[in-house]
Parts: C-alpha cells; sequence; structure tokens
C-alpha cells in the first residue's frame, strides 16, 4: 500500500492537538514529544479513515 501521500504526523493515530491561549500545540502521545502536523517519523501507524482511503486510491489505480 503506497503511504507516501499520506505519511504525516496529523494522520497518525498517536498525534494529538491541544488548543492553547496562544495556538495550538502538537504532540506525539507515542514518542512523548511535541511534533508538527506535516512531519514524519518511522513509528506513523495511520487512523482508520486514512487507511481507508488509502485502500480507495490504492482500488482506483488498479482498476
Amino acid at each position: 500500500m503506497e503511504s507516501k501521500s499520506f505519511h504525516a504526523c496529523a494522520t497518525c493515530i498517536h498525534f494529538q492537538a491541544e488548543k492553547m491561549e496562544r495556538g495550538i500545540k502538537y504532540h506525539c502521545k507515542r514518542l512523548g514529544y511535541e511534533t508538527k502536523p506535516n512531519y514524519q517519523f518511522q513509528c506513523w501507524t495511520p487512523k482508520e479513515h486514512v487507511k481507508k482511503l488509502m485502500k480507495k486510491r490504492m482500488g482506483e489505480l488498479e482498476e
């Protein structure tokens, strides 16, 4: 399954966004530190809706 166009912290199950007084804080609960939505790490585990989108896209490419 091709993940290049989906692979980013914001699409990972471990990604958390917390609204603060001065903006939004992004955090990886698995790694335990701040991150950004577009960062990429090897521990990436896509959210269920992202898995479905990836499967749908692969199905469209195979037809």
